[in-house]
């Protein structure tokens, strides 16, 4: 009996088949790595957009606060008294938002003599809700303002 080349066990592959587990394997592995990164890609994007959101409602909620404030900062100057508590709903982009303007006002230093006319110092306070307190989506900002009608 003659062998040509080197005798192989039975069963046995040759070095070339027996390589391409090895490729399966790492396929394997490339992928399911890939996959991760995409599901946190993607948690990480739906993170940013709330961030996002959260960020947008909190500044309309200041901007409606200061919106309190020119209000109440407007009737003190044309009626020269605060006005009690007063509560706005406000429409366009600030809509939702229920503000709530309170008024103080003190004497100014400057309405003693030679100044005839009466000069005050207002504080107005201004908070800006919306949503149910203690809900995710509520928000709340409060600002405070003093001002004079004296020159």
């Amino acid at each position: 009996m003659t062998f040509r080349g080197a005798h192989r066990a039975r069963g046995a592959r040759p070095p070339s088949q027996r390589q391409g587990g090895f490729a399966l394997i790492a396929a394997i592995f490339v992928i399911v790595v890939l996959a991760l990164l995409g599901t946190f890609a993607v948690r990480v994007g739906a993170g940013e957009e709330q961030t996002a959101g959260a960020t947008v409602i909190e500044l309309r909620a200041q901007q409606a606060a200061l919106a309190g404030i020119e209000y109440g900062a407007n009737q003190a100057l044309i009626n020269k008294i605060c006005l009690p508590t007063k509560s706005l709903n406000l429409d366009g982009a600030l809509n939702g938002f229920v503000v709530q303007v309170n008024c103080s006002s003190n004497p100014h230093p400057a309405a003693n003599p030679p100044f005839t006319t009466p000069f005050h110092d207002y504080v107005l306070d201004s908070t800006a809700t919306q949503g149910t307190y203690g809900s995710p989506d509520y928000v709340a900002r409060h600002v405070t303002r003093t001002f004079t009608d004296a020159p």
